[in-house]
């Protein structure tokens, strides 16, 4: 895969509109690992979103990347739940359809890792994936992360059906010892 074409940047609310557009233009395919889909209803629920990760403090900021592969928007990436006293935070993501199966999010998860462990800190990085979402559970293990276990009925989506979650982990030793 030729990562030269993909680039991330920090989400801002100017991004709301495009963010938005991609989610409703696919929602029912995003909507059935993603349960906020069916309450973003408005390019202003978006920006609210947005702007409420951008009001706080950088150094404290659950910071989310829009993913773009050559110049076209493919989903998003960031940081959930960080706790800076315990120097953890989880990654969370989605990719527009058209975008997967081809190393995208690999490659993005394993930036934003870099970026949690060499500018913000952090000691462990988690991934949380429903069980059955096959292809979001192969990014963890093939970045090394290791499999801790399931949390049983972990999350509700969409349809008031729970899912399991399992929970994926790699610390920074391990981070730092990634080749190129």
């Amino acid at each position: 895969m030729n990562t030269s074409n993909i680039t991330l940047s920090e989400a801002t609310p100017e991004d709301a509109e495009m963010v938005f557009k991609a989610i409703h233009a696919h929602r029912d395919d995003l909507r059935i690992w993603l349960p906020f889909v069916d309450q973003l209803k408005t390019v202003e629920d978006e920006r609210m979103f947005l702007t409420s990760i951008c009001e706080m403090p950088e150094k404290t900021r659950n910071t989310v990347y829009i993913i773009k592969v050559e110049d076209n928007f493919a989903g998003l990436v960031g940081y959930v739940n960080s706790d800076f006293v315990n120097h953890r935070t989880e990654i969370g993501y989605w990719l527009l359809p058209e975008f997967r199966g081809k190393g995208v999010m690999t490659y993005c998860v394993k930036y934003v890792c870099r970026i949690a462990v060499n500018e913000r800190g952090m000691h462990r990085i988690q991934i949380r994936c429903a069980t059955e979402n096959i292809p979001s559970n192969h990014i963890p293990l093939r970045l090394g992360f290791e499999l801790e276990g399931t949390e049983r009925d972990g999350e509700l989506l969409t349809g008031n059906r729970y899912t399991d979650i399992n929970i994926y982990s790699i610390l920074e030793e391990d981070v730092r010892n990634w080749s190129e």
